[in-house]
């Protein structure tokens, strides 16, 4: 244990950068359990579809949308995503609900959204747009 303060005490940078990384692993592990979704991979997305008849929604602009999308996806933006949309977001509801964006970051924010509207089943995919053009899936485009 003395060992342990001395070399703290003499290296304080590397055992923060330390502390933090620990942080980080940690919350990795434990985050998802509480944030009320769940991300999925491209190949899980497709299952979900398949099987269980699950609705993709995309988040992105209509003109990003318009260049290609999933198939099958409905168009809702992001700024659509509000209490006072709850009407067309609740014919989504009994499904799982599949929220793509560009990158799959603002997808998170739009999933947490969803949850605090009631809804249930809801996923989001892992590095959106983005991962799904690199694992070479059709893409479609109107």
């Amino acid at each position: 244990m003395d060992q342990l303060i001395e070399f703290v005490s003499a290296n304080p940078l590397l055992s923060g950068a330390w502390i933090i990384l620990a942080g980080m692993l940690i919350y990795s592990f434990i985050g998802g359990r509480f944030r009320g979704y769940d991300l999925v991979s491209p190949h899980e997305l497709t299952m979900l579809v398949n099987r269980d008849n699950a609705t993709v929604v995309d988040i992105r602009a209509v003109d990003s949308f318009r260049k290609g999308h999933i198939a099958g996806a409905k168009n809702i933006t992001a700024s659509k995503i509000t209490e006072s949309n709850r009407s067309e977001l609740e014919k989504l509801a009994g499904k799982p609900i599949i929220v793509v964006c560009e990158a799959g970051m603002t997808a998170n924010k739009a999933c947490a959204t969803l949850k605090q509207l009631g809804l249930e089943n809801i996923y989001s995919l892992r590095g959106g747009m983005n991962e799904w053009r690199q694992a070479n899936l059709p893409v479609a485009s109107k």
